[in-house]
């Protein structure tokens, strides 16, 4: 594999949804070991796991001892890259179906009487941030992609103490490098792509979570202890802005907790997590999701034209509920992918591909949610209705996302800037939902929409 540098990164190493630009195509990174010139420098690098070939090269001019490459790594052996963002399509689809279900039914399984919390996306958001930090510090799922065995294994880190004395600075110093780069070819990895930018950024929705703290500023927050249609008691300002603070705290406090209790549960299930093979998901995985992914989406597609419940004489009941989501599910997954990657890039202390995802999904929601509560589609005509719920649902869900967002404000190096891109993402988001929502809502009033 080629030689971590302590240089090489990721252009945004905040963000898991930016990969790096060199690595587009899916390679065998273990093809090029790195050479190393000084006897316990390629002591420690063999025992961490790295095969490396003889050579007589010593450090020059007595510097420290760091992996160095002594000549010219052999070509190595690329899939094509037109197939791998095959793969990386695919999957992306795939994961964004599975993780639109996943939330759709989180919400309806946490919608009960007298729910201590009535905010339904939340425990999504807190699951599919768990599920994030969880990918983000594994180290042995995809570990085959860049090397046999991790160099932060115990047994490593024993055999650096035996050592020369200033081993145990350059055991720390090959660890940090070499994790680095293991997180930056995870990056390029079309299963790892679809678990976090697909799965866990579709399972999470950052549209969803503003248009809760709207609802709680506007006393409308849905209780689902009520029947439909019981008048909500009026409050004053102050208490629909104490409802504002809490919807806000509470939803990214334990988001972020879920993102680091998911990378303490890696670490603690280290030793037993599998490896997944590299040739079984090249050969085998893939392909099989390639096809399977598509499928799906057609299928979902296929169910909306021709619902199954039609010979029932009620046709709308699998529309309503989640066909239609599905069917926009993907689109927004690839938007946010591609998006991502085209401007994330750009402000190193502002992952602005992110920022621009989430405002622009929350704008759709606000829109949809209009068009949803205005007389001539609320209460008249419900396929209208249905699709519109399926575009808050599908696009708008998958196309914004929460897990990514906290895994870039845990990531951020300053503390200042990671406070800076929280407020500015709810501050903006809020700011267009208020003006698109609540001008409609304080004007003309909304109209309960038929298909709720």
């Amino acid at each position: 594999m080629p030689p971590p540098s302590s240089s090489s990164s990721s252009s945004s190493s905040s963000s898991p949804e930016n990969p790096e630009p060199n690595n587009s195509a899916t390679v065998d990174t273990r093809a090029c070991p790195p050479t190393v010139g000084d006897a316990n420098q390629r002591a420690l690098w063999t025992e961490s796991g790295y095969h490396l070939p003889p050579t007589d090269d010593k450090p020059a001019g007595g510097g420290p001892l760091v992996p160095t490459p002594t000549r010219e790594c052999p070509p190595a052996q690329p899939i094509a890259r037109r197939l791998t963002r095959l793969y990386t399509l695919s999957y992306l689809v795939f994961f964004s179906i599975w993780g639109t279900l996943a939330r759709l039914g989180l919400q309806a399984l946490t919608n009960y009487p007298y729910a201590p919390v009535i905010t339904g996306v939340l425990w999504a958001n807190v699951g599919g941030s768990l599920l994030m930090g969880f990918f983000l510090e594994d180290k042995n799922i995809f570990q085959e992609e860049w090397g046999h065995h991790t160099v932060t294994s115990h047994s490593a880190a024993n055999s650096a103490k035996t050592n020369t004395n200033n081993n145990e600075g350059v055991s720390h110093e090959v660890r940090k490098a070499a994790l680095k780069h293991h997180k930056s070819v995870k990056k390029t990895i079309p299963l790892y792509i679809g678990l976090t930018t697909g799965f866990c950024g579709s399972f999470t929705s950052f549209s969803s979570f503003i248009r809760d703290v709207f609802l709680a500023l506007t006393n409308a927050l849905p209780d689902p202890s009520t029947s439909p249609g019981t008048p909500i008691p009026p409050r004053n300002g102050g208490y629909s802005f104490m409802a504002l603070i809490a919807v806000i705290l509470i939803t990214v406090s334990l988001s972020m907790g879920g993102l680091m209790a998911g990378a303490h549960l890696a670490l603690a299930l280290d030793p037993v997590t599998p490896t997944f093979p590299f040739h079984f998901t090249r050969r085998i995985l893939d392909p099989f999701v390639t096809f399977i992914g598509w499928g799906c989406w057609l299928g979902a597609i296929f169910l909306a034209i021709w619902p199954p419940d039609r010979h029932l004489g009620d046709e709308n009941v699998w529309r309503g509920r989640a066909v239609f989501a599905l069917v926009f599910a993907p689109l927004g997954c690839i938007v946010r992918y591609y998006v991502s990657l085209a401007l994330n890039s750009r402000i190193l202390k502002f992952p602005l591909g992110t920022f621009a995802v989430n405002v622009f999904g929350t704008i759709v929601l606000a829109m949809c949610f209009d068009l949803q509560r205005v007389g001539w589609i609320g209460a008249n005509v419900l396929i209208s209705c249905q699709v519109l719920e399926g575009v808050i649902d599908g696009f708008c869900g998958t196309v914004t996302t929460v897990s990514t967002w906290v895994a870039e404000l845990n990531g951020l190096g300053s503390r200042r800037y990671a406070y800076l891109y929280g407020v500015v993402s709810i501050a903006v988001g809020l700011a267009f939902f208020v003006v698109i929502a609540g001008s409609l809502g304080w004007t003309k009033g909304f109209v309960e929409p038929i298909c709720k």
